[in-house]
């Protein structure tokens, strides 16, 4: 078991680095494991490619007579021990799960499987064929922002992003607690950057609560665009405006 969990990590990763538009990646393997093949349909995603599944259903009568012949001959084949154990473990397809879908299936002990078998030329024709907006047969899966690989740029653009941000309550807080009553008036953090009009007082806990909205959002929306800025005084300045803007503050110069 820890050598084919090992061997599965290796695989997922040579698939990893061959993903890419330009290309078809055939996984020719057991993947007889739906949550393997879940991490497999994560990868497409992450990639923003197309994906199927293709199986070959075969009773396991006729896949045990396979098996012996095999052992028969000068090919390897699994012992009796391993076979049974991948037969008591395998998760069929279902076409119901997004990880499964779309499905083309194949009957080997059944029918005669060629190249240019009805299913196999269906799942090549959905690989390549032309998609455009009038299509909708074909499913080109969308990264999504748990897919998405943080760049290293983003991340100390975030921190930087914090820094500046949480400078900005602390000078808020000062400057709120200097005011008379501190509920009402002008609030400046430096002249470099907007006043702000305050009509009530402001706590600790909901400033650090706008703090988080705004990383997050503002990390959701680096994915998609350019990385937040790293310049101390534009990450304040960014910040100052979503205060503004969510607690219907009408800044001053």
């Amino acid at each position: 078991m820890p050598a084919e969990k090992n061997l599965r990590g290796v695989l997922r990763s040579e698939i990893d680095r061959s993903l890419s538009k330009d290309n078809i990646t055939i996984v020719d393997s057991l993947n007889n494991i739906k949550g393997y093949r879940y991490e497999l349909w994560c990868l497409a995603r992450a990639a923003g490619i197309r994906y199927c599944v293709i199986y070959c259903d075969t009773e396991e009568k006729c896949c045990r007579e396979w098996n012996n012949k095999r052992a028969e001959s000068v090919e390897s084949s699994y012992n009796t021990k391993i076979f049974d154990d991948l037969v008591r473990r395998f998760e069929r397809p279902d076409r119901r799960n997004r990880w499964d879908y779309p499905l083309f299936e194949l009957f080997p002990s059944r029918d005669t499987v060629e190249q240019s078998s009805p299913v196999i030329s269906d799942a090549v024709s959905y690989l390549t064929r032309k998609v455009d907006s009038k299509r909708r047969d074909v499913r080109i899966l969308q990264p999504t922002i748990a897919t998405q690989n943080v760049r290293t740029a983003e991340a100390n653009s975030l921190y930087e992003l914090d820094k500046a941000a949480q400078e900005v309550i602390n000078a808020f807080l000062e400057a709120q607690s200097q005011a008379l009553g501190g509920s009402s008036g002008k609030i400046s953090i430096g002249q470099k950057f907007p006043t702000i009009n305050v009509e009530r007082r402001v706590g600790l806990p909901e400033l650090g609560s706008l703090r988080r909205t705004f990383l997050k959002l503002t990390g959701q929306a680096s994915l998609s665009g350019p990385p937040p800025p790293t310049d101390a005084d534009a990450a304040k300045r960014m910040f100052v405006d979503y205060l503004n803007r969510e607690m219907g503050w009408e800044p001053t110069i």
